[in-house]
């Protein structure tokens, strides 16, 4: 059975959050008594399939990801990685980053990356399930419900659960169905993300691989209908803490 490795997505500087991560990264903020990554970690654990886990940090963070995993009782191989930015301006950004991961780590598999400010309910076994039945890309989708609040995400148009269209934050979405920064490349995407950042195109968010990507071969569209929050600011964080403590006690 082919393994998958894991990138998540954890060298964001999260000003928007300011003051709350000026000197914490958001992944290890708390969520229901324990950090944004580890609820993210356990969901991975829980797939057989999964081979190591790759969490992709920054200069700035990467000391407060080593001793929060020093004292983590991780079930599968989890290894800190420096991208080596200093700063939100010399950011590589999320596209950028996981082609640093895959050359540093000359990894040649399929892969999941998950941003690392994500909390959800579902536990990714379906939606890996789907992906290998499929054997090429797929978004995992969550419907919002609501074209205001949609034009605060990556929204996602699906035809026979392929996309037809990606637009990051757009002011008249054409959908509610928003990503919720989970994504599964087959072996053969590899190389076409590495085509993509070098022909100069944009690496700062990974929805814009994804219209490009859905261009040149399929995208599948997976969407959950489970608890989803993406946290981007702190009355999200509030509402995933009381949403999850409430689940947690």
């Amino acid at each position: 059975m082919v393994k998958i490795d894991a990138i998540v997505l954890a060298a964001g500087y999260a000003t928007r959050l300011y003051p709350l991560t000026e000197n914490t990264p958001k992944p290890l903020l708390n969520i229901a008594g324990k950090p944004i990554i580890e609820h993210i970690i356990k969901k991975l654990e829980q797939i057989n399939l999964i081979n190591k886990i790759y969490v992709v940090t920054n200069d700035k963070f990467e000391q407060h990801f080593r001793k929060w995993l020093s004292n983590f009782n991780a079930e599968k191989p989890i290894e800190i990685i420096n991208d080596r930015t200093k700063s939100n301006e010399g950011r590589l950004g999320a596209l950028g980053d996981i082609h640093y991961t895959i050359n540093l780590k000359n990894i040649n598999s399929e892969i999941v990356v998950i941003a690392g400010d994500n909390i959800f309910e579902d536990s990714l076994a379906d939606a890996v399930n789907f992906f290998k039945k499929r054997k090429s890309s797929v978004i995992v989708l969550h419907d919002v419900k609501d074209f205001e609040l949609a034009r605060n995400y990556g929204i996602v148009e699906v035809s026979s659960n392929i996309v037809v269209n990606f637009e990051e934050k757009p002011t008249s979405p054409k959908s509610t169905l928003a990503s919720t920064g989970i994504y599964l490349f087959p072996k053969k995407t590899i190389s076409l993300i590495k085509k993509y950042i070098a022909q100069g195109n944009n690496p700062d968010k990974t929805g814009s691989f994804i219209e490009w990507l859905h261009k040149r071969d399929v995208v599948y569209s997976y969407i959950t209908d489970k608890g989803w929050y993406d946290i981007g600011s702190v009355e999200q964080l509030e509402k995933a803490d009381k949403k999850y403590g409430k689940t947690a006690r």
